[in-house]
């Protein structure tokens, strides 16, 4: 029988072994010097900032950061959201690359169609039916608006002083309408406008004003005509405010006890995302907007987040949530960058009633005052 020589398999000559490394080398070796010597002798226009690579990582959910994380810690294997896979490298790239994410025609259509400016919204903490479908509406109003409101019977009278909070000490709370004439359809003649210049939600801020001095809270209510302002200066309604900054300014510089400071306004959402029933009594329900827009936001979100929790806890149901703002279409700052304790709250919506609202601001007050006063304690024992 022949025998055959058994194959053996040759073993690369190691000169042209290290030749392949080192040719493998000098490439990553050159491609990198160019990478640098692009990113550093670039025109600044085309340099990528630390604010370029926060835009790029926006992009990305939080919770593809949780998978990074548990490469150096396995403790995070445990916080994986319920049915959320690992994301794959084509998944991030694409998403990095383009800004646009799978599965969501949202990050194509709503930088492009007219109406979608909402889009910049970003939902931090969702109250029962807060979704992207039911965020809060800005409607433009009318050059002229008239006074034809009508205030009605008011069946929510104003509650008296609570035992042990008697004393009002300085002001602390500054209230102002950045857009005053939002008003609310069961007070006007017709759905022809939802603009009024005597009913509308200032007389809210007045409400709630009252409410805190009776929990012992010192308030002061701005009730400039922010409207009329803005025809008087010739400034457009996105300008709101623009306008209303320097009453703010004034307001910190002449009272150095001012401590909080909410901006009202109302949505023009229908009656069935603005309200709830609670106890057997229809209240207005509140969202918390703050502007992404400025470097300490994160400070305002806090306080919005804490009083959202705050009211959940006491009123299940009367918070629609926490939502940030910011992108074209949007004022993205909403003057909170003057104070970190400054938010813009939307009360109810455009069909709820005084009543409800009345009941709201009793609320607001009754849970901000624990909240005040909880604060105070801890400063003072600090």
């Amino acid at each position: 029988m022949p025998k055959y020589k058994k194959w053996k398999r040759k073993r690369p000559h190691i000169i042209r072994l290290w030749s392949k490394w080192l040719v493998a080398g000098t490439a990553v070796l050159i491609l990198l010097f160019i990478g640098i010597g692009l990113l550093t002798g670039a025109k600044t226009t085309y340099r990528l900032y630390s604010d370029t690579i926060q835009e790029w990582t926006t992009q990305l959910k939080g919770s593809s950061f949780i998978y990074l994380f548990e490469m150096e810690n396995r403790t995070f294997s445990g916080a994986h959201p319920d049915e959320n896979r690992i994301p794959g490298l084509s998944t991030l790239a694409f998403k990095l690359l383009t800004s646009l994410t799978p599965n969501d025609p949202r990050s194509l259509l709503g930088r492009e169609i007219p109406g979608l400016s909402f889009y910049n919204s970003q939902i931090i903490i969702a109250g029962e039916g807060t979704n992207f479908a039911t965020l809060p509406i800005e409607s433009e109003p009318p050059l002229d608006v008239d006074h034809k409101g009508e205030e009605g019977e008011v069946e929510e009278k104003q509650q008296d002083s609570p035992e042990g909070n008697q004393t009002i000490k300085e002001d602390r709370v500054f209230i102002s309408h950045t857009h005053n004439t939002e008003s609310f359809y069961p007070h006007l003649p017709d759905r022809s406008t939802a603009y009024d210049g005597k009913v509308n939600i200032t007389l809210v801020g007045k409400r709630l004003a009252e409410s805190l001095e009776n929990q012992g809270i010192g308030a002061m209510v701005d009730y400039t005509d922010v409207a009329s302002l803005l025809k008087q200066k010739g400034m457009k309604h996105y300008q709101s405010y623009d306008a209303m900054r320097p009453l703010i300014k004034e307001a910190k510089s002449q009272n150095e006890s001012l401590q909080y400071y909410f901006d009202l306004h109302r949505d023009s959402l229908p009656r069935e995302n603005t309200t709830v029933n609670i106890g057997g009594k229809e209240y207005a329900r509140f969202i918390f907007v703050i502007g992404a827009e400025h470097s300490q936001y994160e400070q305002n979100l806090k306080f919005a987040s804490d009083m959202h929790k705050l009211l959940e806890s006491k009123y299940p149901g009367i918070s629609r949530g926490v939502i940030t703002k910011k992108g074209s279409g949007v004022d993205g700052v909403y003057n909170q960058d003057l104070d970190p304790n400054l938010i813009v709250v939307e009360f109810g919506g455009v069909e709820n009633n005084l009543d409800e609202l009345y009941r709201s601001a009793d609320v607001m007050a009754e849970v901000f005052s624990e909240y005040y006063f909880n604060a105070e304690k801890v400063s003072n024992d600090s």
